[in-house]
């Protein structure tokens, strides 16, 4: 779900690859001069080179007795990497891994629990949306590592002419009565393509529902819940002030690219989202601003889909402590404030947000994390996304659905897609 997120955000700086033995090489935990060495997996675009050059710099001169050897890792294919890495006796000492797949890991009893360090980390003041799903049964198994979420991107020259103020739109219902004032003639109020689920979810959660609910430990779909069929009446009633195709999602056509194109006034996107519109046009660098999704109140922001990673430590590591010191080092505030300047990412603290304020785009997504939420904790989630029926369920309902019956349909989709994942 971390790379889905980020998905074409071409802005984000190139990382290196550093060269490292594995960790089961010959010499894996010794670094020679009594020094122990570590391996870690990090993900594609977690970090920027110069920021891991600075990172590894810092943590040795700290640490002078640990080797830190970083492994820049691709997300497409890992789960099923990762899986075979806990299984096995050659694990690294140290796994970045989305903040959704933890459950997944955890279950198979491949990670170290770390319940006992969530104090000393400071944790009380960490996102929900990253320290729930790293948690599994009670247990804390990944340690928040940083946050992405989604935003409303908008065209300030749009707003303008249109006399709408971006900075006055808190409420959901103000967002609806802008967004019909900008979509006029030719402009598009919204770009909002039929199954942005995600953006449908954190209405849902707007709403106080959720898209499963787990009771006696069996979890079922609830799209049919009256809170799910409240936040699908919104989600129809906004994404209708815009030409945003019914029948698929924010990938089909790109849809920075249909904003870079054509008279669009806003987007839902994470903030990456604005640096591809302007690579496809330059014309509109400077014209692109940010804003949290609204809430229902204006002293709230809308919920969102929190993405990003946890970190973790497999029960197979013969360097339990030195990883532990890796963990508590990069998710610490020195380095959450350094990486989030970096790389434009959301700490991993509400108490950190201020890291970014000099940063439009991330400093909208922090005010979002700090309502952010994660999908179902639950290892069978992963068989829903692979099936994904909440697309096709808000495609038939945008279509003329009954939106009653087809939320119980895609309810029932849901709850047997988690059965057979679990």
């Amino acid at each position: 779900m971390k790379f889905r997120l980020l998905a074409g955000v071409s802005a984000l700086l190139a990382v290196a690859e550093l060269s490292a033995c594995s960790s089961g090489s010959g010499d894996a935990g010794s670094a020679g001069g009594g020094k122990t060495a570590i391996d870690v997996w990090l993900m594609r675009d977690s970090v920027s080179a110069a920021f891991q050059k600075d990172f590894e710099t810092g943590f040795e001169a700290a640490h002078p007795d640990i080797d830190v050897r970083i492994q820049i890792q691709e997300w497409d294919g890992i789960g099923e990497k990762v899986t075979a890495a806990l299984a096995s006796n050659d694990a690294p000492d140290v796994i970045e891994t989305g903040n959704t797949q933890v459950a997944q890991f955890a279950q198979s009893g491949g990670l170290l629990d770390l319940s006992d360090k969530v104090g000393a980390l400071g944790g009380r003041d960490w996102l929900k949306g990253l320290a729930e799903p790293g948690a599994w049964e009670g247990r804390q198994y990944g340690i928040p590592y940083y946050a992405a979420n989604r935003v409303v991107i908008y065209r300030k020259d749009l707003f303008e002419k249109a006399g709408v103020d971006a900075a006055r739109i808190k409420t959901r219902d103000q967002w609806i009565a802008a967004t019909k004032t900008l979509d006029k003639g030719s402009r598009q109020g919204i770009y909002l393509p039929g199954q942005n689920w995600y953006a449908y979810a954190g209405f849902v959660w707007d709403e106080g529902g959720d898209l499963a609910t787990e009771s006696n430990g069996t979890w079922k779909g609830s799209l049919d819940s009256p809170e799910a069929l409240r936040a699908l009446a919104f989600y129809k009633k906004l994404q209708a002030l815009g030409e945003g195709p019914k029948d698929s999602d924010e990938a089909q056509p790109p849809q920075a690219e249909v904003m870079a194109k054509g008279q669009v006034a806003q987007l839902i996107s994470t903030p990456g989202g604005a640096g591809v519109v302007t690579q496809s046009n330059p014309e509109l660098k400077g014209k692109l601003g940010f804003f949290p999704i609204p809430g229902k109140t204006a002293d709230t922001p809308g919920a969102v889909f929190t993405g990003g990673s946890d970190l973790v430590i497999p029960t197979v590591s013969q360097h339990h402590d030195a990883a532990f010191t890796f963990v508590e080092e990069l998710t610490g505030d020195t380095w959450q404030r350094k990486l989030a300047v970096a790389m434009s990412y959301v700490p991993n603290k509400t108490t950190l947000a201020g890291a970014v304020a000099g940063d439009p785009g991330a400093s909208a997504m922090a005010a979002g994390a700090a309502v952010g939420h994660a999908t179902p904790n639950t290892p069978g989630w992963a068989a829903v996304e692979a099936k994904n029926p909440i697309k096709d369920f808000l495609t038939a309902v945008l279509t003329g659905g009954d939106p009653t019956s087809k939320a119980a349909e895609a309810s029932e989709a849901i709850t047997d897609a988690m059965k057979s994942g679990s």
